[in-house]
C-alpha cells in the first residue's frame, strides 16, 4: 500500500493491480455505482469470468477508500430510482490515475506475450 504523505503519490506505485480490484476501479471509471451495480458492472466487463461477493467487494472498497482512490459519491439519483440505504462510490482523480496507469501495464504485459508467444489479435 503507498504510503499517505503531501506530496503527490505515483499511481504506478499501487501496480500491480489484484484482478478484483483492477476491474472495480474500471467499473468506476465510467461513473459512481453503489454497491450491487459494481458487482453487476465487473461482471459484466469480465463476461462472467470474477463474480464478486458482497464481502468482498466491502472489503476491496474499505482499502480502495483507505488508498484514495475510490471516495464516496454524495450525489444521488432521484426517490424514484434510489433506496437511501444505498451508499455510492465513484473515482478519485489518484484512483483513475491508477487505473489508467495498470492498463498500460497490462497493454504491455499482453503485447510481451503475443511476441513471445507468436499470438495475433483476435
Amino acid at each position: 500500500m503507498a504510503a499517505r504523505s503531501d506530496r503527490p503519490l505515483d499511481p504506478r506505485s499501487f501496480l500491480p493491480l489484484t484482478p478484483r480490484a483492477y476491474h472495480v476501479l474500471l467499473a468506476l471509471a465510467e461513473g459512481p455505482l453503489h454497491g450491487y451495480g459494481v458487482i453487476l458492472a465487473v461482471q459484466d466487463l469480465t463476461e462472467g469470468v470474477i463474480a464478486m461477493r458482497t464481502g468482498t467487494l466491502y472489503i476491496l472498497l474499505r482499502r480502495l477508500l483507505n488508498q484514495r482512490l475510490v471516495e464516496e459519491c454524495h450525489e444521488r439519483p432521484g426517490p424514484d430510482e434510489d433506496d437511501e440505504r444505498r451508499r455510492y462510490y465513484q473515482l478519485t482523480g489518484l484512483g483513475r490515475a491508477v487505473v489508467e496507469a495498470e492498463s498500460l501495464r497490462l497493454q504491455s504485459v499482453v503485447a510481451a506475450a503475443r511476441r513471445t508467444l507468436g499470438l495475433r489479435r483476435t
